[in-house]
């Protein structure tokens, strides 16, 4: 159900209260809410509950999520520009096309783009080694390995749907991926 505007800025404003431990505030509690295209721009959402949210295309830039549950939440296309996303959970939230320019994240994340079937948006996170990689496991992506094991089983020459192309690009994305890894 989609949260309205007039509600989800009650909802910020109790979570305020809440955070400066006034009466009457209480912690936004959103999980698997819609606030897809919601302006979220500046809110201070630290330590907030969105975990499973949908916020495809929301403006999140300069929010302060720094501790928020994030996990599985949808932020596609988000604009994350500027957000303070150190101590959030990001564990398969889908990130594909967000906006993280100058976003404050406390985990390295890299992501290659327009590579293998889906033309896509393959992102990769170090400190998790996660990579997510459209639908793939259920969009909770796998491990590095399990990665690999999965390009090669579908596009490699004895896989399931070979393709030179896409199991070039993905092996390249990979090797980037593991680099990256090295490096840390």
């Amino acid at each position: 159900m989609k949260i309205s505007a007039e509600k989800l800025q009650e909802i910020i404003e109790s979570h305020g209260r809440w955070l400066r431990n006034e009466e009457g505030g209480e912690r936004a509690n959103l999980p698997s809410a819609d606030l897809s295209s919601a302006d979220l721009s500046g809110a201070d959402l630290r330590s907030a509950d969105l975990s499973s949210a949908d916020l495809y295309c929301a403006d999140l830039s300069s929010a302060d999520l720094s501790g928020a549950d994030l996990r599985s939440a949808n932020l596609r296309s988000a604009d994350l520009s500027g957000a303070d996303l150190r101590g959030a959970d990001l564990r398969s939230a889908d990130l594909r096309s967000a906006d993280l320019r100058s976003a404050d994240l406390d985990k390295t994340y890299y992501q290659v783009v327009r590579v293998g079937s889906r033309r896509g948006i393959t992102t990769y996170c170090v400190d998790d080694d996660n990579v997510l990689c459209g639908c793939w496991n259920g969009f909770k992506g796998g491990t590095l390995d399990e990665f690999k094991t999965r390009v090669e089983s579908v596009y490699g020459r004895e896989g399931n749907n070979p393709n030179e192309q896409y199991y070039d690009e993905y092996m390249a994305a990979i090797t980037f991926f593991a680099a990256m890894k090295e490096m840390k």
